[in-house]
């Protein structure tokens, strides 16, 4: 399917009946540039040829941002048994999002769009360059798009055209067939029924009380730098088109320079003998015909034997450092860290450059979760549509969660190593460091440091509690110790006074001297607290 000369001949069907001009908000500026990038994800670009290869970045800069999205994603419908039906189509389609959301990485937007079949719901992955936006609100929301599918039998070409249209809360969608011999048409329109694969389908169903289209509309959250005007969304590489054809250059350039310097022999064709079986052939010492090239030497009277070893030396440096720096331009332009496509033991930059860099790969990796959530919010909510169209399971409210990996958006190793020094310093409880980093509950990390520190000093009514860490042997917060009531303040002092002579900040004297003066007590019970813990 050509994708600008489809949009054409939608284009054209849509004014047909209409009674006013139809405008598609899919400019033709901004349909060349989705072929662009579709082209250049399949090794497809223009300007590759016999002298200059593709090295393949396309695809790989939108799967390694697919990766980043989608890692360690879960998402689940729960609530009720309705969320139960939503929740197989919804998971079985998880299994295969990191794959679809390449595509749309690529092409710069992706359709989620939910069906109901004799078996239930299925879900249908719709790329960029296979619809058709028509209109969008001014929030941003699709009101109307055409799908297009096309099937070849024979010598005939199917087109079918889905027709979504929203006007205030009806829904209108229509399905258009074609049949032609040609892709410069659409051909002849048929009874959509007339075609098997579709003769399940309404020419037109209309439905009352919709807020939304049923379907999920993902775009990459940049800004269209093609055309500025469009709501559409653009590719992850789109700002690096050109660079991405340079970087092409060089690396078909690394190649010759392989081959053109490639060992050889230069030898004399008397010193070969005929191919017995082919007199213009010549037999090559061990059939090592790749590395033996036959020259005449003419020297006046007499071809003179000779060998001459050709091995000229590799320019393999300058030409991989001036590809890899072509490689850091494409990185900076494409949001990625140093290091991600380009060769990681050579990234000359300072610490704050590279800190800069991972943090605009950060930026971009949680922007477009958020924009994959939303689509897939919308998704759940197109399903939920249908399920209550055709009633398909029974009515009920139902939660959705998302889980997203926040190690890739977040330096989570160093959030750590801060709220451990802050454990330290007596700044975090070191229940709540457990809490968040070891995935205890609140019981659970009070019960461990029970068990670290021991039973210490005993409390009235109950010799388990322990008023070193404030907790009693519940794991509840106690602020009595040894008959004496201590307020909030002071339970906090004594935590941190004792995490600290713990952690050998204070010696025993300090804490002895702090501790007494800081919760009202002797010295000898401060003493006898602190050994307690020890």
């Amino acid at each position: 399917m050509n994708f600008t000369r489809m949009m054409s001949l939608i284009a054209k069907e849509l004014n047909k009946t209409s009674e006013t001009q139809v405008d598609m908000a899919l400019t033709m500026k901004m349909a060349t540039q989705i072929e662009l990038w579709s082209k250049m994800f399949q090794n497809k670009a223009f300007w590759l040829n016999r002298n200059v290869k593709s090295c393949n970045l396309p695809a790989a800069i939108a799967s390694e941002i697919a990766r980043l999205v989608t890692l360690e994603l879960k998402s689940e419908i729960s609530g009720s048994p309705r969320a139960e039906y939503l929740q197989k189509p919804y998971a079985k389609m998880l299994k295969d999002i990191r794959r679809y959301v390449e595509y749309g990485c690529a092409k710069g937007g992706l359709v989620f769009k939910p069906y109901v079949t004799e078996q239930g719901i299925s879900i249908q992955f719709i790329q960029a360059d296979a619809f058709f936006p028509v209109s969008f609100d001014d929030s941003g929301n699709i009101t109307r798009c055409v799908f297009a599918e096309q099937m070849r039998k024979g010598q005939s070409i199917f087109t079918r055209l889905e027709d979504h249209e929203l006007k205030g809360d009806k829904l209108r969608i229509t399905n258009h067939a074609y049949r032609s011999t040609t892709d410069a048409t659409l051909g002849t329109e048929i009874p959509v029924q007339s075609v098997q694969e579709w003769s399940r389908l309404e020419y037109e169903v209309i439905f009352s009380g919709v807020a939304k289209v049923p379907f999920g509309y993902f775009k990459v959250p940049l800004a269209n730098a093609d055309d500025t005007d469009s709501p559409l969304g653009c590719s992850v590489y789109s700002r690096a088109v050109d660079l991405i054809r340079e970087a092409d250059v060089r690396y078909s350039q690394i190649s010759w320079e392989y081959e053109a310097k490639e060992v050889a022999v230069h030898i004399g064709e008397s010193m070969l003998q005929d191919d017995p079986n082919d007199k213009s052939k010549k037999l090559y010492p061990h059939g090592k015909d790749r590395l033996y090239r036959p020259l005449t030497f003419d020297t006046g009277a007499r071809d003179k034997p000779l060998m001459d070893t050709f091995s000229p030396d590799i320019r393999s440096d300058p030409l991989f450092q001036g590809f890899n720096a072509q490689l850091k331009l494409i990185e900076f332009n494409c949001s990625l860290a140093y290091g991600t496509i380009s060769d990681p033991q050579n990234v000359d930059k300072t610490a704050e450059e590279i800190k800069s860099s991972k943090q605009r790969s950060y930026t971009l990796v949680s922007d477009t979760q958020m924009a994959l959530q939303d689509a897939l919010t919308d998704l759940i909510d197109a399903i939920d549509f249908y399920c209550s169209i055709y009633n398909l399971c029974p009515y009920g409210n139902f939660d959705v969660s998302f889980d997203w990996d926040d190690s890739i958006v977040v330096d989570a190793e160093k959030e750590r190593l801060q709220d451990m020094q802050e454990v330290r310093e007596g700044l975090m409880p070191k229940w709540k460091y457990k809490v968040k980093w070891q995935g205890l509950t609140e019981k659970q990390a009070k019960a461990e440091l029970l068990q670290e520190v021991g039973s210490g000093i005993s409390f009235p009514g109950d010799e388990q509690e322990n008023p070193q860490l404030g907790l009693d042997s519940t794991g509840d917060e106690d602020e009595e110790i040894a008959g004496k009531a201590l307020n909030g303040a002071q339970t906090q002092s004594l935590i941190a006074i004792i995490q600290q002579y713990a952690a050998g900040t204070l010696t025993i004297g300090q804490a002895v001297n702090v501790l007494s003066t800081a919760i009202g007590v002797s010295k000898e019970k401060a003493k006898a607290i602190l050994e307690g813990t020890s």
